[in-house]
């Protein structure tokens, strides 16, 4: 297995998506990342920018099992996790699995589930598991949660604590649609149509295995000392309150690993880190003064922006 194999997973998932999702090659190669790195996904935009699609394509293209969630303020925990129901005809309690036990799980508008609701995410996106009355069951090896929210909305929300967000290996937005690209998506036929008709491109079987090989792809020592001043920086500069977790660290170096792969490198580049940065620790931060996601981000990027870039000798 070589880089070229890399290369060729993330083309297949790129073409087959971009039959729905048109004009967001690296949106679709960002989430792709986090599915052979075995992370999970925030999708932070406005209403109709397509997040819902996105993950149904990614679903089809990669041929996982997909389950989505439509959180509101009266969904319960056990409406994610499961229950044990009584079956009147055996005469015993069985269990009944939620929509958690999905390969792909599109928890949509996370932010309006309360804060126990949500809760009930961590256990899976951190151990691959759920626990119920006792009963721990395992997780597939693929899972991956794939989340949405609505930035400028805060009526009837309740924002993702840090312990939750730091679970998410990146958060990024989708963003408008260019010009053209959005007369070409208005003219076309059903859009339904065209995702329901994606194919999977790649097995589960591939996935694992290109996950497996991620720790050959190198990182040099001097692009090593750059992703620890990145995150010695969060953790010593003002504008931060709380700086990158550990976790984060680990999430940078995967993806960074992951995207060299994708770009067809056995190696990681300062260019690769400084890309992924963002994505990846941005959301994990306690800011002193930002108050939206826009603005955290806006500082972060500053604070990354004075950080020298290694280079060649």
């Amino acid at each position: 297995m070589t880089v070229q194999d890399f290369v060729s997973y993330r083309e297949r998932i790129t073409d087959a998506c971009s039959k729905a999702i048109v004009g967001k090659n690296e949106e679709i190669t960002l989430t792709a990342v986090c599915w052979l790195c075995g992370g999970h996904i925030l999708l932070e935009d406005v209403p109709g920018t397509g997040k819902t699609m996105l993950f149904r394509a990614f679903s089809k293209a990669v041929g996982c099992s997909f389950k989505r969630i439509q959180f509101t303020p009266d969904v319960m925990p056990s409406d994610v996790t499961g229950i044990n129901f009584y079956n009147m005809k055996t005469g015993e309690f069985e269990f009944r699995p939620g929509p958690v036990f999905a390969d792909l799980v599109l928890a949509d508008e996370i932010n309006r589930a309360t804060p126990r609701t949500q809760s009930s995410l961590l256990e899976a996106m951190a151990e691959r598991q759920v626990s119920v009355d006792g009963v721990t069951r395992e997780l597939g090896a693929a899972f991956m949660v794939a989340a949405t929210q609505n930035p400028i909305e805060s009526f009837g929300t309740f924002p993702l604590p840090e312990a939750q967000l730091d679970r998410f290996m990146m958060r990024m937005k989708l963003g408008y649609m260019h010009r053209n690209e959005e007369i070409s998506v208005a003219l076309r036929q059903d859009t339904e149509r065209i995702i329901d008709g994606i194919e999977p491109v790649v097995s589960a079987e591939e996935t694992l295995k290109l996950r497996a090989r991620l720790d050959e792809i190198e990182i040099g020592e001097a692009v090593m000392g750059y992703i620890m001043d990145i995150i010695e920086k969060t953790r010593t500069d003002p504008r931060f309150h709380i700086g990158a977790s550990v976790r984060g660290t680990i999430a940078l170096c995967r993806t960074a690993r992951a995207y060299a792969a994708f770009s067809g490198r056995s190696f990681v580049t300062p260019d690769d880190v400084k890309l992924l940065a963002p994505y990846v620790l941005a959301h994990r931060l306690h800011y002193r003064s930002a108050v939206s996601s826009a603005e955290a981000e806006e500082t972060f990027r500053a604070a990354l922006g004075t950080i020298p870039v290694p280079t060649e000798e």
